[in-house]
């Protein structure tokens, strides 16, 4: 289970506390679960018709939160859910039915109960900094963004830069086969990571925060390409090297002739998603400053190295 832990002498204040979490049986949804639970937060898990009797949904339940199965499509079915709520958190995860026309149902239901706050689910770079049109799916947070600063409550959106997780395979940055780290333009750019579980417990913490402001950001650890060289070396006690095949224009260049040659069909996050990504990261563009990782000390942030040391076993 995650590492972040807190006494029930931390929690008093949170106790009764009622967090409405959607998208709770998502990996990220399920993590902020628990470290709400961890903190003394009673949950009320909103999951879609059908899944109640999924192991994911068991999951939630056996952590002690409130499992209801919900149609996203209706306002007055998630309103009933969210009354009571001091807030309403966002974990869903999906192009622009989800992000874009689920999450606005469940902002007219957070409204519509009286909710006070309202987390969306953003968990991302800050793409209040970028072109529109330099990544996709950051571009339909922006859109739900413009819909919440219109809509009357107190909306918090947390960004994190890039998942540590992904380091570990899925981003195709730390080549463990070769030994090396793939970057394109200055291996010299700080970059900001935060693993699933710490965006979950900050995100825990958030919710029971009643003075959050607009943006939160944070970064379990800030590294440049050279840092990952060097957290992945230690990692493994093997050297790796760094690959560079061009600059931020040619990276770009690539990620939309990967776009047209192989669409997505509706996938979330295919190839040239995560080369958006990358480039936007690389960039500079999205860095997140100032950092707000002292505002929950309680919280110890897992670094790349770990991170990786755990992946290679």
């Amino acid at each position: 289970m995650p590492a972040n832990t807190y006494s029930a002498s931390n929690t008093s204040e949170s106790a009764a506390s009622v967090v409405v979490l959607a998208g709770a049986t998502g990996a990220l949804g399920r993590r902020i679960a628990y470290h709400l639970r961890q903190r003394g937060a009673r949950v009320r898990a909103l999951v879609r018709l059908g899944s109640r009797t999924k192991p994911e949904a068991e999951e939630l339940r056996q952590l002690g939160a409130e499992v209801h199965e919900v149609n996203y499509g209706s306002v007055a079915e998630m309103a009933k859910v969210c009354a009571g709520a001091s807030c309403v958190v966002s974990a869903l995860s999906g192009l622009r039915e989800v992000i874009v026309e689920t999450q606005r149902l469940l902002l007219l239901a957070a409204v519509e109960a009286g909710a006070p706050r309202f987390i969306p689910s953003d968990y991302c770079i800050d793409y209040t900094k970028l072109p529109e049109g330099s990544n996709r799916n950051l571009d339909l947070r922006r859109e739900f963004s413009q819909r919440l600063d219109q809509a009357p409550i107190q909306a918090t959106s947390i960004f994190n830069g890039m998942f540590t997780d992904l380091l570990t395979g899925q981003a195709p940055v730390i080549l463990f086969g070769p030994r090396r780290v793939l970057y394109w333009g200055s291996p010299d750019q700080p970059m900001d990571f935060t693993t699933l579980d710490d965006t979950a417990a900050f995100t825990a913490a958030a919710a029971l925060d009643a003075n959050t402001p607009r943006y939160l950001r944070v970064a379990g650890e800030v590294a440049t390409t050279r840092d990952l060289q060097t957290a992945a070396t230690a990692a493994t006690g093997q050297p790796f090297k760094l690959l560079r095949p061009g600059g931020l224009g040619a990276f770009g260049a690539l990620a939309k002739l990967t776009r047209a040659l192989a669409p997505s069909h509706g996938e979330v996050f295919p190839a040239w998603q995560g080369m958006q990504y990358m480039h936007n990261m690389l960039s500079g563009l999205p860095k997140l400053e100032p950092l707000d990782n002292h505002r929950y000390p309680e919280i110890r942030f897992t670094t790349v190295r770990e991170v990786l040391a755990t992946a290679r076993g």
